[in-house]
């Protein structure tokens, strides 16, 4: 069965200074030109996984135990960028086509859509995420960022310190906020109460801060699109650390720090996803199987990393030991 196809990834990964973690792969296809962008696993182990489809405009559910996907219609002109799974357990998009925040109920199927202000105007959306009152927070390109209150049902958009870029954005264990942006090479936290949002400029400039995910103690891991470089910010100390990936060309897009916060991240320039020992501070490098995989988002549960191969059509489990 395709799905079920088994790469014994630790085979093929090379290791800079440290003995590999072992790793397999599982490839699970989905419909031809449906553009997984992004992917969000249920929390609960083997559960469904999201998929949002960019170029169909539909929300796909994938079961990992049989390897069917149903796809779920986001309403008409929908091109979902972001999806993760929030605190209630259902799929939350961001939805540049409808200009919207949009809600799955994971078991009826009812799509319920929040439109930002329509003086906002087209705000490219990025991502989302949830702070520790539950509400959720999202990016818009454009150059605004904001928040949607679900009980309220009041979104409110505020317009970026430094104007267009704004793309990958997080919550740490405690529900701090921090976006990052690509157009803006910058790392920045937002005040969840007054929507404020503070500039916090890293070593490195013009580096092209693409996403941004906090490990377990709250540390920010940036990836650098421009400058190839994974970067980490402690708010507490207010200190930066940076590496390079290896290779010639690193490309870094997508960064997700696992349960043992090991950082994860995709390289286009490799064409590979790469793993970040924060202990030894050494990479591991797993190569993508077709060229061009264009890894966008990743998230991951409990002994899991999945991505969305934008560029073949595939969504992939990275299952380590």
């Amino acid at each position: 069965m395709r799905f079920a196809f088994l790469v014994a990834a630790a085979l093929l990964a090379t290791a800079v200074e440290a003995a590999p973690v072992k790793v397999e792969t599982q490839e699970f296809p989905v419909a031809r030109g449906s553009g997984p962008h992004d992917v969000a696993a249920d929390p609960s182990p083997g559960g469904v996984v999201w998929i949002a489809q960019q170029r169909a405009g539909a929300l796909g559910r994938l079961d990992p135990k049989t390897g069917k996907v149903d796809h779920i219609t986001l309403g008409s002109g929908s091109a979902p960028h972001g999806v993760i799974v929030g605190p209630d357990g259902a799929p939350w998009l961001t939805d540049g086509g409808q200009n919207a925040i949009v809600r799955v109920d994971p078991k009826t199927e009812a799509v319920k859509v929040w439109r930002l202000p329509e003086a906002t105007g087209y705000a490219n959306l990025n991502t989302a995420a949830f702070d520790a009152k539950g509400r959720i927070w999202f990016t818009g390109q454009t150059g605004i960022y904001g928040r949607l209150d679900p009980d309220s049902g009041e979104v409110k958009v505020w317009p970026a310190p430094k104007g267009r870029g704004p793309y990958g954005i997080a919550a740490t264990p405690k529900g701090a906020i921090y976006y990052v942006s690509l157009a803006g090479s910058h790392l920045a936290e937002i005040d969840t109460e007054s929507g404020d949002a503070k500039v916090i400029e890293p070593p490195t400039s013009g580096q092209g801060a693409r996403r941004v995910w906090s490990d377990s103690k709250g540390r920010l891991y940036v990836s650098e699109w421009n400058s190839g470089q994974l970067s980490r910010y402690e708010p507490e100390s207010k200190t930066w650390k940076v590496w390079k990936l290896p290779g010639q060309r690193p490309r870094a897009y997508a960064v997700y720090v696992d349960e043992r916060d090991a950082a994860w991240v995709s390289d286009w320039g490799a064409n590979a996803m790469v793993r970040f020992d924060p202990e030894t501070e050494t990479f591991q490098t797993f190569p993508n199987r077709e060229p061009n995989a264009n890894i966008r988002q990743i998230l991951g549960r409990k002994g899991e990393v999945w991505t969305p191969e934008s560029g073949t059509d595939r969504i992939v489990v990275y299952r380590f030991q």
